[in-house]
C-alpha cells in the first residue's frame, strides 16, 4: 500500500483509508473489519462524532487500541446532538470545538488526534474564530493537523486562504466530478484532498448494474443515464471497482481514498481493486463517457 504525505505536513496516509461510518455496531465484527484493513496496509481511518451520537468513535478507540502508533487517526467536529432529540445543530464556535475534542478524545481512548476536521461550515461562520480554535488545540499538542470536509466553493476558498489546514475532504467519484475543477487550486497551495462516495453507493463495483436497477438514479444520471453510462465504463475495464479507484487517485492533490466497509470482505475487494492495474488511457476513456458536472451552489 502506497503511502502520501496529507498536503504538506508530515502525516503520511495510506491511499486507501478507511471509512468509519460503515462499521457494524458490534464491537467483535467491527475489530474484524478494522483488523484486515490494517492487515492490507491501510493507516489511514475517518470517524466524526456525529456518526451515533459518537459511539462510532468508541467502536474505532476501541478496535485501534494498542496500535495507535501506527494509525492515523482523523475524526470531525460541528455537528452538535440536541440532548434529547435526534436534532442536530451546526455549531462551529472555539468554546464547542475546544470541548469536544475533550470527548472525542476519551472515546477515541487516545491522548492526540492527527488530523481533526471541521465537518461542514457555512459562509456566515465565524471562521477567524473556528480557525483560532484548531490552531489552540495544535499549539496545545490535541491535534497534530486540522482540515475541513466540505463540498462548498465558499468555504474551500475562504480556508485555503485564510487557514493552515492540511486537507479537504470532498464526495469526489466518476459519478460526481465537481471538484475536478478545484483540484488544481487546492493542489498548488500545498493541500491534499481525501474523498468519500468515491464508489457512489456501490454503483461503481462490479455489482453496479443490480444497484442501478434499484436506485433508479443518482445525481444528475436519471435511470436511462446511469444504466447506460454503467455499460460503457464497463467496456472500458472488466474491473469497475479498480477503474472507480484509480480515476481519483489519479490526480496528484487527491492523498487518499476513504472507503466503508461493512465485512471483512468488502476490505479484501477494495484491496484487490486498488492492485489491480488500470492505465491512463482507460482513465481518459472514463472521463469521456461520464459527466464534467460544476457545483451550483455556495460559489461566491
Amino acid at each position: 500500500m502506497k503511502t502520501v504525505n496529507l498536503g504538506n505536513s508530515s502525516l503520511k496516509v495510506s491511499e486507501i483509508g478507511f471509512g468509519c461510518m460503515s462499521l457494524p455496531t458490534e464491537p467483535k465484527q467491527a475489530t474484524a473489519i478494522v483488523d484486515e484493513a490494517v492487515a492490507n496496509g491501510i493507516n489511514y481511518f475517518d470517524t466524526a462524532d456525529l456518526y451515533n451520537k459518537g459511539e462510532n468513535e468508541k467502536l474505532v478507540g476501541e478496535a485501534l487500541k494498542g496500535r495507535r502508533k501506527d494509525i492515523v487517526l482523523a475524526t470531525k467536529v460541528g455537528n452538535q446532538w440536541s440532548q434529547n432529540t435526534d436534532v442536530v445543530e451546526w455549531n462551529a464556535t472555539k468554546p464547542y470545538i475546544i470541548e469536544q475534542v475533550h470527548n472525542s478524545l476519551k472515546r477515541l481512548q487516545t491522548d492526540y488526534i492527527d488530523l481533526y476536521q471541521l465537518h461542514g461550515g457555512m459562509i456566515t461562520d465565524n471562521a477567524e474564530e473556528t480557525i483560532d480554535a484548531f490552531e489552540t488545540l495544535k499549539k496545545e499538542g490535541l491535534i497534530r493537523e486540522y482540515g475541513i470536509s466540505s463540498i462548498r466553493p465558499n468555504v474551500i476558498r475562504r480556508f485555503l486562504a485564510k487557514s493552515d489546514i492540511v486537507s479537504i475532504m470532498m464526495q469526489y467519484s466518476l459519478f460526481d466530478r465537481r471538484p475536478e475543477e478545484w483540484l488544481s487550486d487546492i493542489g498548488s497551495a500545498g493541500r491534499s484532498v481525501v474523498t468519500r462516495g468515491t464508489l457512489a453507493k456501490g454503483l461503481l463495483t462490479n455489482d453496479g448494474p443490480r444497484r442501478a436497477e434499484k436506485m433508479g438514479g443518482y445525481l444528475t444520471y436519471n435511470e436511462s443515464e446511469l444504466k447506460s453510462t454503467l455499460q460503457k465504463l464497463m467496456g472500458i475495464h472488466e474491473n469497475l471497482h479498480a477503474l472507480s479507484l484509480h480515476s481519483v487517485l489519479q490526480n496528484s492533490t487527491v492523498a487518499s481514498v476513504v472507503a466503508g466497509a461493512s465485512s471483512p470482505q468488502q476490505i479484501k475487494d477494495t484491496i484487490a481493486a486498488y492492485e489491480t492495474p488500470v492505465s491512463a488511457d482507460q482513465i481518459t476513456e472514463a472521463k469521456k463517457a461520464t459527466k464534467q458536472d460544476f457545483y451550483q451552489e455556495h460559489r461566491n
